[in-house]
């Protein structure tokens, strides 16, 4: 792969609104397509903003009506913010385009950054993006003097988090000893160039989350660096951690197309 471009869009007080940088992705996109501009990397932090991949369902969106945009990446709904770090790669990837390998990259450079902080953080078969686990089932506290395996969340598939008070808030996943996601990654591929990215939650407000059900998952819940760790950490401080991982994970990958999966039987006859 060629060297990556850093491109800081903006920070803190300089905060990117999400339209003017999806409409920075779809130019660059196109750039990079036409062989214009290198593989490159946008880094910010958005103004609070909820987007929705295509896979949103209506029962996951804020109930008070907050404004919701939407997106043409995968995946489900999800929180920007201060304290988070966004980053959109945009790399020209071989075709047919490998999908998960895409997204494994982007989790390895995160996990090497938390690492760098003395956090242990995995991924969840099933589940993308970067977590912190939980203890087992047996060994969390119940809540609100429920047994566990009382949790709604668990028996009742209209059970609504949003609505069951602080003890389910995704928030709060931390004090009940849950497994709780620290980034999140979605993406969208087109003409073999990859667009959209993770969203790194270093110090944000995750109170945020409790209006949605955060990607779709209501027996899990959020959690940040500065919390996991106990001390305060900016985005600022992360940022070229960040940067050194991302080039040496996605620099150093062995691109490869997607395997496909052929049918002898329905290969023709020598």
């Amino acid at each position: 792969m060629s060297e990556l471009r850093f491109v800081r869009m903006g920070f803190g007080a300089d905060a990117v609104e999400y339209q003017e940088a999806w409409d920075e992705q779809r130019r660059v996109h196109a750039a990079r397509f036409a062989g214009e501009v290198p593989d490159t990397v946008l880094l910010l932090e958005h103004p609070p903003v909820y987007t929705a991949g295509r896979r949103t369902e209506d029962s996951e969106r804020p109930l008070d009506g907050t404004p919701v945009i939407d997106v043409d990446r995968g995946g489900k709904i999800t929180w920007h913010g201060p304290g988070q770090l966004v980053g959109y790669p945009i790399q020209q990837l071989p075709r047919p385009v490998d999908v998960v390998a895409h997204v494994r990259r982007l989790e390895e450079a995160l996990i090497r950054t938390c690492a760098e902080y003395g956090l242990e953080t995995t991924r969840v078969e099933g589940r993308s993006g970067v977590w912190v686990l939980g203890d087992p089932v047996e060994r969390r506290p119940a809540i609100g003097g429920l047994t566990l395996d009382l949790d709604p969340r668990l028996g009742d598939d209209e059970f609504d988090p949003r609505l069951g008070g602080p003890e389910y808030a995704p928030s709060n996943a931390g004090q009940r000893h849950e497994d709780r996601k620290l980034a999140q990654i979605g993406i969208r591929v087109a003409k073999g160039v990859t667009m959209h990215g993770f969203s790194f939650n270093v110090n944000p407000d995750t109170t945020w989350f409790d209006r949605i059900i955060p990607c779709g998952i209501r027996d899990a819940g959020v959690t940040s660096l500065a919390a996991e760790v106990g001390r305060d950490i900016t985005v600022e401080d992360v940022l070229p951690t960040v940067e050194r991982h991302l080039r040496d994970v996605l620099e150093n990958a062995e691109l490869k197309p997607r395997e496909i999966e052929r049918n002898p039987a329905a290969q023709p006859a020598a």
